[in-house]
């Protein structure tokens, strides 16, 4: 599987991005998708996931009811990105992992395929 990452860009503090991942066959729910960011001189760090069902979702504190993950469940994943800051620059990487239906994965070595990257710059 090949993932495509896409919408990023730059946004004054406050906006919004959504960015997409687009698998290169339809995976439909047969895996997990995760969102992960690497900022400049840092490590790269979980930002959300959603397991194959839909039914969980995790995030990490600091997107909480800003960020919203979903999944068509067919090929295609997103992440909506509201009331952007400008801690929230970085370079955003979905991927996907085969996991069991209500599993979501957290850690970056648990995923199996990765798209490209897409920047996210947010300035003040």
């Amino acid at each position: 599987v090949q993932l495509q990452a896409s919408g990023g860009g730059l946004v004054q503090a406050g906006g919004s991005l959504r960015l997409s991942c687009e698998a290169s066959t339809r995976t439909g729910n047969e895996y997990g998708l995760g969102w992960f960011r690497q900022a400049p001189g840092k490590e790269r760090e979980f930002v959300s996931g959603i397991s194959r069902s839909g039914r969980r979702i995790y995030y990490i504190d600091s997107v909480k009811g800003r960020f919203t993950i979903s999944s068509d469940s067919a090929k295609t994943g997103y992440l909506q990105m509201n009331s952007l800051r400008p801690e929230d620059t970085a370079v955003y990487y979905c991927a996907m992992t085969w996991a069991s239906w209500d599993q979501v994965k957290v850690h970056a070595y648990e995923y199996d395929y990765w798209g490209q990257g897409t920047l996210v710059t947010v300035s003040s």
